[in-house]
């Protein structure tokens, strides 16, 4: 009996002695880069005249260029007038977006109260005046103010480098009764773009 448990000793050593363990090793990994994303508008058409115009970063806002058939500087109660401008996302934005006002400064002049308008997002083709349809993305009763702002879609460019599809918006404004003779008024309406996911 001693005999055999001696045996077996010798037996456990000598296997714990051959045993080998084994390993090997798999590592993956990934590179992010994030896209590019910028708005740019136009106050001459939907193809040409296109730059940023950012006061948030220390640029300026586009001038809106206000048409026939009543004249901007010389309004009258009830005159309404018309101005479009078309928005875009540039050709190196790798998504789309929605595009929402945000926002209406007006500045001093004395007639701010007596101005109320509408912005409605029409066709980049349409011509922005008194028949014009489309959704309407903002309004306001007077000209600082601004109510019922409605988001519309932006498309990036079917490929890369090209410029995506062009929005027009047809800002109209309108003379109230009691427009001041002979006085001002500024308005800077504030549109902004937020990427979605692709």
């Amino acid at each position: 009996m001693l005999a055999v448990l001696a045996g077996g000793l010798v037996l456990g050593v000598g296997i714990g002695v051959t045993l080998a363990a084994w390993n090997d090793s798999e590592f993956a990994t990934g590179t992010f880069t994030a896209g590019s994303f910028n708005l740019e508008g136009s106050t001459t058409s939907a193809t040409a005249g296109y730059a940023s115009h950012n006061v948030d970063t220390g640029g300026s806002a586009a001038s809106l260029v206000f048409q026939l058939p009543a004249v901007a500087s010389s309004m009258a109660p009830g005159d309404v007038v018309y101005a479009p401008f078309w928005v875009r996302l540039d050709s190196t934005t790798t998504n789309s977006a929605t595009l929402l006002p945000t926002g209406v400064t007006a500045g001093t002049g004395g007639n701010e109260a007596n101005l109320s308008y509408v912005v409605t997002a029409i066709a980049p083709g349409a011509t922005c005046g008194a028949g014009a349809t489309g959704t309407v993305v903002a309004t306001g009763t007077t000209l600082s103010a601004q109510t019922a702002p409605t988001s519309v879609p932006l498309t990036k460019g079917a490929t890369a480098g090209t410029a995506g599809t062009a929005v027009q918006l047809c800002f109209a404004v309108t003379g109230g009764a009691g427009l001041t003779q002979g006085a001002s008024a500024t308005a800077t309406w504030k549109f902004t773009a937020t990427s979605t996911a692709n």
